[in-house]
């Protein structure tokens, strides 16, 4: 009698431990669904972006100021701010969250 309460309750250790090890898994699933694969999404979108960043394009900088590409190198961007053709201030690509080419404020006008 005592060897078969020990086999149920060695059963029913066996099947909650599967059940832990399978609500894991889904929790994990779930995280790379809703947190991973929509970052990465996005920063590969961003990187594309920025390869196809050229000169007389409009950005806008994670500060919050809108410029006119001047020059760009690897890592590098030289800005124009406003109407003052002095305020040209080099940028790190990165510090670019959005970018507008001519054409398309052309064509939303």
């Amino acid at each position: 009698m005592n060897s078969i309460i020990l086999t149920e309750a060695a059963a029913g250790g066996t099947s909650s431990i599967l059940m832990m090890v399978g609500y894991i898994a889904i929790f994990g699933v779930a995280i790379y669904f809703l947190m991973i694969r929509p970052q990465k999404k996005e920063q590969k979108r961003m990187e594309a972006l920025l390869s196809t960043m050229e000169p007389g394009d409009s950005v806008l900088t994670t500060s919050g100021f809108y410029g006119v590409v001047i020059d760009v190198t690897d890592d590098t961007v030289i800005v124009e701010f406003g109407n003052n053709k002095n305020c040209r201030i080099p940028m790190q690509k990165s510090a670019i969250t959005q970018v507008e080419k001519p054409e398309d404020a052309a064509a939303t006008d």
